[in-house]
């Protein structure tokens, strides 16, 4: 998938390429021209149309961002990005091949990938009104590096298991996973992970990955029952052709075309993708909880997708968008019912449901056995029968008593007949 570098939107573009692997971060499609900025504004910044657009500089008059942390679970935030500076609080590595302090890229062509992620999560910019700032601007980061495919030493289902733990235990409030397996079923490993995140009460937002890069349809993280899971849309609100998928578990969609990204080195770049989709509603989640340090994870994310503005009447219609188009100043701002229970499902009471197999315990030499029922006696034990033959019912009550009566029909009819045939012959007779 194509990015190019925006360098303050000079008209060279330099060209890279994010390839994709299984499993693989979110990928990133192609995108339209970036308009110029209008004189006097910084480019940079101008290109971030979804600050305005939804409601996020709005949402910035009541909360930033402070005291909240994001784990960004991907290849790793750079340090050579002003707009990194003050905020990335601590980090760890957990694919074997990064530093330990989770800020060295890992990957030969995709490392860039998590600075980008982060920068529109909670990037600082680089002045007042310049440089790419994120969502949530005042909340700490958390850099977790994992590895894909040969990138990493060890395997992609036990790091993203240590990724969620440490993460958990370092203070994470929300969790960023830009990434997908491209298929729907996760391993079991990940069932307690996940659960523990839940059970810390942190959010988790996933991004829901793009047909673009193969993903015709969401897979996991995004079909966890508990997870936030982020569907992408262009500059009108439309679903993404390239830069998203579709399924039933989508929550909520956000802009994942003409984005805006720092590298690792701290270049800005333009991309597309729901791996961009998922850190602006991550960074929604952290205005939240900021504004509302009450509020659970639970309760977090209903006030974000009841919030969310309704994209079209049809079923079919949430198969894209979820609940709709986030709305960050509502989500902060407005009125809305506490819940019991998470919108977006239970992963316990799935785990219950469906892996109630493999979980049952086995019967022990110890444990009482149960009482067998006695054998029914042998008249009572019904007889295998065949539609074709009688039945003891049908023999008693339809067969035996149909044949008596023909039987009788018959000899009355014979009898009369008989009789017919004296009286005729009687009247043949002459008289004496």
């Amino acid at each position: 998938m194509i990015r190019r570098l925006l360098a303050a939107f000079a008209a060279a573009a330099v060209v890279t390429t994010l390839v994709a692997g299984a499993p693989a971060t979110a990928q990133a499609a192609t995108p339209e021209a970036t308009p110029p900025a209008a004189a006097g504004q910084d480019a940079v910044r101008s290109a971030e149309y979804w600050l305005s657009d939804y409601g996020i500089a709005k949402a910035w008059q009541t909360t930033r961002g402070a005291g909240v942390k994001i784990a960004i679970i991907d290849t790793g935030i750079g340090r050579g990005s002003a707009e990194f500076d003050g905020a990335v609080s601590a980090g760890t590595d957990v694919s074997g091949a990064g530093s330990p302090d989770g800020r060295t890229p890992v990957g030969a062509v995709d490392a860039d990938h998590g600075s980008w992620v982060a920068s529109l999560a909670a990037g600082r910019g680089t002045g007042p009104d310049t440089g790419v700032i994120g969502v949530a601007p005042e909340a700490q980061l958390l850099s977790v590096s994992v590895g894909f495919g040969s990138s990493a030493t060890r395997s992609f289902a036990d790091q993203i298991v240590d990724a969620i733990h440490w993460s958990v235990d370092n203070g994470a409030d929300v969790i960023n996973m830009s990434l997908t397996t491209n298929v729907p079923d996760w391993p079991e490993s990940w069932d307690e992970a996940f659960q523990y995140a839940f059970d810390h009460d942190v959010v988790i937002v996933v991004a829901a990955g793009n047909r673009g890069s193969g993903t015709t349809k969401v897979g996991a993280p995004a079909t966890i029952p508990g997870v936030l899971t982020v569907g992408g849309v262009d500059r009108a609100g439309k679903a993404s052709i390239d830069a998203s998928t579709q399924g039933i578990t989508i929550g909520v969609s956000a802009p994942s075309e003409e984005l805006v990204g720092v590298s690792a080195d701290g270049t800005v770049v333009s991309w597309d993708g729901t791996s961009g989709a998922a850190p602006i509603v991550a960074g929604i989640a952290a205005l939240v909880r900021s504004a509302h340090p009450e509020l659970d994870a639970d309760n977090v994310i209903n006030r974000i997708v009841k919030t969310a503005h309704a994209v079209g009447a049809d079923p079919a219609d949430k198969l894209l968008y979820g609940y709709g188009l986030v709305d960050a100043a509502a989500a902060v701002s407005a009125d809305v019912a506490s819940v019991e229970a998470n919108p977006m499902g239970s992963l316990k009471d799935w785990v219950r449901l469906y892996r109630r197999a493999q979980s049952a315990p086995l019967p022990t030499e110890s444990a009482p056995s149960a009482e067998v029922p006695p054998l029914p006696k042998a008249d009572a034990v019904a007889r295998a029968s065949s539609p074709l033959l009688p039945d003891r019912d049908t023999v008693l009550y339809g067969t035996l008593p149909l044949t008596l009566l023909t039987a009788a029909a018959i000899l009355v009819a014979l009898g009369v007949t008989a009789a017919v045939r004296r009286i005729r012959l009687a009247s043949r007779t002459p008289s004496r």
